[in-house]
């Protein structure tokens, strides 16, 4: 286990990045006094404070529980767990504690070492004035101006919970947009309701070349930025603090894959569609019971569909075949609005159509128009249903709104089901629900849309 249950999700990710939004979420909720206004509430926004130290420790402390009822559900299950760190050993179904020298032997072995944040050369890290997601979330400043380098998943949730703590922000991002992986469309709509409206703006074409840490309170973070395409020097700006959201890479060194002729690519493990791992990505021969599954296969950098990788392995192993279809499985952003999506952008579905020979077909929902959206002071929003006309088959589904993390499972089970716009369109949905702005693009989809 590494010492390490639950890996970066719970220790390092998903877990405690939510406590920490879901804590400065209260804090801006309680301080937009002219939201709560139009709600008949009166609060006074300088009156609203929080502990810094308490709102880490929330993080920290759901952390800790949620390892812990991992733990316990391993070991009321059987399972041994081991503290060292795995590495393959150059025989077949062997691995080593390379803490202790031992030596396990297993029918089957499952590679899921998961992933460390990415840090671009001419950075340097020092995790307090100048930091990973690692040490952004122990929370152990909130900087009165933190520079966000990179404005991905990451980037963006931290933003959410520094603006809300009182940060500004400034965000830099080498590709030409802002949120460059998210539909684009999406992305516009993103842009004007969590960055316009907050203390927060951005560069864009540009590289964080070198990042200096400084001395909290004494000495500046000084950030060095070069053009993308140039590289010719551009600004230099000196903040409090910087963060790095650059992505991630696989924890997949000194693992001894190269005892097992694993050749990997960047790092990444290459596997087949049952997830059995390949000598390399181009034409590789299968090494024979040896899976991979998370961020290590690079397949889909996400906890849950590491998950399902986990589980399409154990069914391949037990003879029961099993692939996990990666176009329906949802991804969130959960800044406040959330954002949400399932299967490709409108511009990638817009390509493979062309290259399919499909025509595609786009309908929209509104949060404007929906009663418990409205109810709530929380009109900002759509939902953006992408479908295979021909068919009728939903292809994709982007959300931004209140809730919108939890709406996109309705539709992530719509494409891996084969679903239709018809079909989905002549369901009923509890009125009044958020998930009715669904409704609506579904029946905008077969022309029955009421709005």
């Amino acid at each position: 286990s590494g010492q390490d249950v639950g890996g970066t999700c719970v220790n390092r990710g998903c877990v405690p990045s939510k406590a920490l939004l879901a804590a400065s979420g209260r804090v801006r909720e309680m301080k937009d006094t002219a939201h709560l206004n139009d709600l008949g509430i009166d609060v006074d926004a300088s009156a609203v404070t929080y502990s810094r130290e308490g709102i880490a420790a929330h993080a920290k402390n759901l952390a800790n529980r949620v390892k812990g009822n991992l733990e316990a559900s391993l070991v009321g299950l059987g399972v041994d767990v081991v503290e060292g760190r795995g590495i393959l050993t150059g025989n077949p179904h062997e691995v080593k504690d390379s803490v202790t020298g031992k030596v396990y032997t297993a029918k089957d072995i499952i590679l899921a070492p998961g992933s460390i944040p990415f840090v671009p050369p001419g950075i340097t890290v020092d995790e307090k004035t100048v930091y990973t997601s690692d040490g952004a979330l122990e929370l152990n400043s909130v900087p009165e101006w933190v520079a966000i380098i990179g404005s991905g998943y990451i980037g963006l949730e931290f933003s959410d919970v520094y603006t809300a703590l009182g940060s500004e922000v400034t965000f830099i991002e080498a590709m030409d947009n802002i949120m460059p992986t998210f539909d684009k469309e999406i992305a516009k709509l993103a842009e004007r309701l969590l960055i316009r409206d907050r203390a927060i703006d951005y560069r864009t074409g540009v590289f964080a070349s070198e990042v200096t840490p400084g001395i909290p309170g004494v000495k500046p973070v000084t950030i060095k930025m070069i053009d993308a395409k140039t590289k010719e020097h551009v600004e230099t700006l000196e903040v409090d603090a910087a963060m790095v959201a650059t992505g991630r890479v696989p924890a997949t060194a000194d693992m001894g894959l190269e005892d097992r002729g694993i050749e990997t690519n960047r790092g990444f493990v290459a596997v087949n569609e049952k997830m059995e791992v390949l000598t390399k990505a181009e034409d590789g021969e299968i090494i024979p019971n040896v899976y991979c599954i998370g961020d290590a296969n690079g397949k889909m950098m996400l906890a849950h569909a590491a998950s399902a990788q986990g589980i399409s392995a154990i069914e391949n192993i037990c003879g029961r075949e099993h692939i996990v279809d990666h176009d329906a499985v949802p991804a969130a952003c959960f800044t406040h609005p959330e954002i949400a999506m399932v299967g490709p952008t409108e511009e990638q579905c817009i390509e493979r159509a062309e290259k399919e020979g499909w025509n595609l077909g786009k309908s929209q929902g509104n949060f404007r128009a929906n009663s418990k959206a409205l109810a709530e002071g929380e009109g900002n929003g759509i939902a953006k249903v992408l479908y295979n006309k021909d068919t009728g088959k939903v292809v994709a589904v982007h959300i931004i709104g209140i809730h919108a993390a939890d709406l996109i499972q309705e539709c992530s089970n719509a494409v891996a089901a084969g679903t239709t716009v018809k079909e989905l369109s002549m369901m009923v949905h509890t009125h009044p629900t958020l998930c009715e702005v669904l409704d609506e693009a579904f029946k905008g989809a077969v022309g029955m849309s009421a709005h």
